[in-house]
Parts: structure tokens; C-alpha cells; sequence
């Protein structure tokens, strides 16, 4: 980083001009869905991340850690057009795209759109989908379009897909393929709530089960001007060559880590500079830093990054992995 950027780094404020919006689109993100999820500050801070950047999230954790919930409150606040579809062994293509029906009246085929067709799509448990189902949904997440009978059908310009994955069950399972994982911008952890999260859990439900549900707790969504806002913002952020040489050097050294069979993609070059820049917005930057770099790796790397079979039985996973290579790499000063 040159002398120039780091005196900037120390002397502007928390907030500098051009750059409020996605600052305030955060402060007001956690403090609405923290109305309804009771801490996983991390996770929510990464999936109003991915609506920042216009990417899609594939979201992991075991059952009960209020997944659903968090992405159906997330719609909520950003008060988009919201669409959920449940991944079933026997789910089509057209269960989620659409398919050409036959009007009788008309003696012609309509195109009858699907739940793809929306703002905002919840796919639960997509791994639990065949992946001929799994395939349909590449393009409509890389293209934002839909192909129905040699026909495109255009989707929402924010159309954005947020699907769900229970890390433990393999029976009835079909594991994404690396094309598929490549298309979400950040894979997100939710974990186990600590102790005090999970007593405010418990009084929660406690006072939803005498009065208004989780699910029905009022919150104040915010202007659609504010996102879009926001991702200009984005635009807007610089970047230094020393950062560029950074980032690749991170991205380059996971395809030769010798625990790596397959490393990051030129798309998680991309993914990870975006993430960088947005996350420079939130914290009120018109620049970005290495420290975004480092923040942002382990959510865009780890689902892209295929270890070695001897790696994995040693227990090593691709978050420790992330954090060596990071550890490895020199940081511009």
C-alpha cells in the first residue's frame, strides 16, 4: 500500500463523502433483523453483503440455527418481491423455471413463469434437489434469464438467490458440483449461538407462543433507493495496484498449496475484489485495504477451493486452509 493510502486510512473519518449509504444500509440491517435473529452478527453482516454486491449466498448449518427465518427477515427489511422453494429428491427443472402450457381457448402454448420469476428466491435445502434441477438454476443465476423452448425470458435485475445446505445429512443428497458452487459469491457459516444469544432465543419463543410470532415481529424496511445507492457506491471505491498484486497472490497460491487439489477460479478473483470494495463501503472507505481482502477470502474462497482426499482426513477444511495461505502471503505495506 503506498504512504499515500495509509495516511488516508488513519486520518479520514468513520465515514467519508460518497460513501454513507452502504454504511447506513448496514447499521440499519442489523439493528431491524436483530429484531427477529437473535445475534449471528457475522452471518447477517455477510448476507446483506451478497444484496450489496448483487451475488447469490449459499447458506450452511445444521437444522435449527434459523436459516429460513434469517433470509425470509432479510427480504423483509429489503422489502422486495420474496419467492421460497423447498429442494426435494423429486423436484423438475419446470418446478422452478416455468414450463409452456396449452391454452385451450386460445389453441396456443403460454409460458407459465415459475417461482424463479421473483426478487428474492429462497431455495431450501437445494442439495436435496437432483442435479438435472440443480443445472436449471445456473443460468438464471449467471445470465439472470431464463431459456424455455429457445425463448429467453428475462429476470428482476435483483434477482438473487439464497439457497440452504444441512452440512451433516449425505442420505437422499446430491452434493453441488463445482460449477454450481462457483456461481454463489459467498458461502455463509451460521453457527451455534453462544449462551446469551440463545436465552434471548428462548425468551423470544417464549413471548411468540403468547402473542406475535418470530416471523410476524414488525420491522421497518428500507427505501429502495438506499440499495441502490449503496451499490453505486461500490463503483466508486478505488483500489491500488499494490492491492491488485495482493489479491492475486492470494488467489494465485491456492493453486499450488499442496493441500489443494483445485484452487480458486479467475470468478473468485473477481468475487473476492468485489466483496473487498463493499466491505470498504461499509466501513465508510472510498479505498480499499488489505484487511478487506483478508475478511472477505474465507466467505468467497471456501466453498470454491477442492482439498486433497489426505488434507481432508486429517481433518484439515478449507477455512484453515484460507488462513495459512493468508498467513503466507505478504501484505503490501
Amino acid at each position: 500500500m503506498s504512504e499515500e493510502m495509509q495516511q488516508e486510512a488513519q486520518q479520514q473519518p468513520a465515514h467519508t463523502s460518497g460513501v454513507a449509504a452502504a454504511s447506513e444500509l448496514f447499521a440499519r440491517g442489523h439493528e431491524q433483523i436483530g429484531r427477529v435473529i437473535a445475534g449471528q452478527q457475522e452471518a447477517v453482516s455477510q448476507a446483506l453483503l451478497t444484496m450489496l454486491c448483487g451475488g447469490h449466498a449459499l447458506i450452511e448449518g445444521v437444522p435449527g440455527v434459523a436459516k429460513t427465518l434469517a433470509v425470509k427477515t432479510l427480504a423483509r427489511f429489503l422489502g422486495i418481491d420474496f419467492r421460497r422453494v423447498q429442494g426435494t429428491p423429486d423436484m423438475m427443472p419446470a418446478d422452478i423455471l416455468g414450463t409452456n402450457v396449452f391454452s385451450p381457448k386460445t389453441g396456443e402454448f403460454a409460458f407459465h413463469r415459475g417461482p424463479v420469476f421473483t426478487q428474492f428466491l429462497l431455495t431450501d435445502e437445494i442439495n436435496r434437489m437432483p442435479p438435472r434441477t440443480q443445472a436449471a438454476l445456473l443460468e438464471s443465476m449467471e445470465e439472470r434469464q431464463v431459456t424455455s423452448d429457445g425463448e429467453r425470458h428475462q429476470l428482476d435485475e435483483l434477482f438473487t438467490v439464497f439457497a440452504t445446505q444441512n452440512p451433516i445429512e449425505f442420505e437422499g443428497t446430491y452434493p453441488l458440483p463445482e460449477a454450481q458452487l462457483d456461481r454463489f459469491l459467498l458461502k455463509i457459516k451460521v453457527p451455534y449461538p453462544d449462551t446469551a444469544d440463545e436465552r434471548t432465543v428462548l425468551e423470544r419463543h417464549h413471548i411468540a407462543h403468547t402473542g406475535v410470532g418470530l416471523g410476524d415481529i414488525p420491522i421497518e424496511s428500507i427505501p429502495f433507493e438506499l440499495l441502490t445507492a449503496a451499490r453505486r457506491e461500490i463503483r466508486a471505491v478505488r483500489v491500488e495496484p499494490a492491492i491488485f498484486d495482493y489479491l492475486l497472490a492470494v488467489v494465485r497460491r491456492t493453486r499450488e498449496w499442496p493441500s489443494i487439489a483445485l484452487g480458486a477460479s479467475p470468478r473468485a478473483s473477481t468475487s473476492l475484489l468485489l466483496v473487498a470494495k463493499a466491505l470498504a463501503a461499509r466501513e465508510g472507505r472510498d479505498f480499499v485495504i488489505p484487511d478487506d481482502i483478508k475478511e472477505a477470502a474465507q466467505p468467497v474462497l471456501r466453498h470454491r477451493l477442492v482439498l486433497r482426499p489426505e488434507a481432508e482426513l486429517e481433518g484439515i477444511d478449507a477455512d484453515r486452509v484460507i488462513r495459512d495461505v493468508l498467513a503466507a502471503t505478504q501484505v503490501p505495506k
